[in-house]
Formats: structure tokens, sequence, C-alpha cells
């Protein structure tokens, strides 16, 4: 699931990535990808593809592995039985929990995936000297400019990301299945249902925490050049000095991506999940 939302969204992800670190340098989308193709090539729109699929599919190992198990947390909470079919808003509160668990492999691999798509902004603003071209070169200069803690430098800003935001993602996801399959098994459903549900919960998720997400971005891409204020710090200076539209600097390439990147997520999770389920049942 993680490899597929990746190999669909990685482009525009660098985009978005680009625009909110440096919203100035580009008038829109279309500007971002022809400077980016006229500066550093096709390659540019994957700087960060590496780390960005270490990323995705460490995070949505953990991510639907901690669904599981916290949907069964809810089931005893609310004290229902362990087969008992929860509902979408229940479905939510288990994918809220478990994206705090799914934070603490996500952060170190964004950390190096967003200073990379970000390295070529970074020199041209004068912010960095030399620039590091590669995963490993990134890695080494966190580690020997901030130690192994270094990898978690926007943590708060990630959780406060990722909890409230997989809230609306699998809360969206779910209540798209159900719509779709109306009073049928959700299991039912064919891949267009399911890459729309998809598209659909990836669009609620960037909707409701777009500016932390910004916010994130900035601190990760631009702690590079020396101690950078935390999340409050950040969002306040960022809404002081360029307004409250440049926390939304990018929001268009990541809705393209949200839906074409989730979609793509939730039907290579859900066409392997029922592939595996079939192995073991043959067991």
């Amino acid at each position: 699931g993680g490899t597929a939302c990746v190999a669909t969204g990685q482009p525009f992800d660098t985009a978005k990535v680009k625009m909110q670190t440096f919203p100035n340098m580009y008038k829109g989308l279309v500007d971002c990808f022809v400077k980016t193709y006229k500066q550093v090539g096709l390659r540019g729109f994957y700087k960060g593809t590496t780390p960005a699929l270490v990323a995705n599919i460490a995070e949505n190992s953990v991510l639907f592995m901690c669904y599981g198990f916290c949907q069964q947390i809810v089931r005893r909470i609310v004290g229902v039985d362990r087969k008992t079919k929860l509902s979408d808003l229940q479905n939510a509160a288990a994918g809220s929990f478990a994206s705090a668990f799914a934070t603490l492999v996500l952060c170190p691999t964004e950390l190096v995936k967003c200073r990379l798509q970000a390295m070529h902004e970074m020199q041209l603003s004068g912010k960095i000297i030399q620039g590091h071209n590669t995963v490993w070169s990134v890695v080494k200069g966190v580690i020997q400019k901030d130690g192994p803690l270094g990898f978690y430098r926007g943590l708060s800003s990630t959780l406060l990301r990722e909890v409230p935001g997989y809230f609306f993602f699998f809360g969206g996801y779910e209540l798209s299945r159900t719509f779709f399959a109306s009073g049928r098994s959700k299991d039912e459903l064919g891949p267009i249902p399911l890459l729309l549900s998809g598209g659909f919960g990836g669009s609620c998720l960037w909707i409701a925490v777009y500016p932390v997400d910004c916010v994130k971005s900035r601190i990760q891409v631009l702690s590079m050049a020396g101690k950078q204020a935390g999340f409050m710090g950040t969002f306040v200076t960022v809404v002081r000095t360029e307004g409250v539209l440049a926390l939304y600097s990018g929001l268009t390439p990541t809705m393209i991506r949200a839906f074409v990147a989730n979609g793509a997520l939730f039907l290579a999770y859900e066409y392997s999940r029922k592939l595996m389920m079939k192995q073991i049942d043959s067991y």
C-alpha cells in the first residue's frame, strides 16, 4: 500500500514541500513544475523517493497493524464483542489512535525526504552553501550536527498532523465505503469504489490538517540552516510575516496527490490483505 502511494504521488509531494517551504519562489503548481524541470530535470521530481518509500512502507505497515489492534481496544471501550462491526465513527477513532504509533517511524524518514526535496531551494536562497544530494549524506549531516535525536525535529508537529488527520482519513474512507456498499458488505466493493473511497479519505485528511503540515515542513527543512523555532514559534512567525495564506502554499498539488495516491494506497491495501487472508485460509 505504501509503495503504491509513493509511486503515484511522489512528484506532487515534491512540489508540495517546495511550495510550503519557499512560497515566494513559485507562483503556483505549474510554475513549480516548470522551474524544477528546467533547473534539475525530471529527476528533480523524484528527489527523496527512497526515504519516501521507507517512510510510507514503515508508516503504513505500523499504521494498519496498529489500526487492527486499536479497533479491538475501541471494541473493549464500547463493550462489544470482538467480531462486532464498528461504526464509521468508531473506526475513525481507532485510526486516530493508531497514527500516534506510526508517527514514531514516520518522523525520521520524512525529515530526510523533505530536506532532499527542498535542497535546491535552500542553496538558491543562500541558507546553505553546499547541499547534500544523497540520502546517506543527509543522514550523516543530521547525525554529525544534532545526533540521533536530530531525526525527530518536527515530531510534535507530525503528531499534531497525524492524530486528528487520521481520524478524518479513516472516517472519510469508511464513510465513503458505507455509501458505496449501500447495505451490502464493504468487502464486496470493487476497485473503483475503493479508489474513490481512498481518495476521499486522503482529501479529508489534508483539508483538515494542511496548515500543521506546512509548519512541520518548514521546521524540518529550515533547521538545516541552524536552530529553528518550535511549532508555535514557527506558526506565529509565518502568520505575522507572510500572512495566513502562506500556511496553504502547495495545497493544489497536495489535493491532487491526496486523491490519486491514497486511492492507490487503499486499493493496494485491501487487495493485498484479501490475498494474504486467502493464503492463510488455505493453510
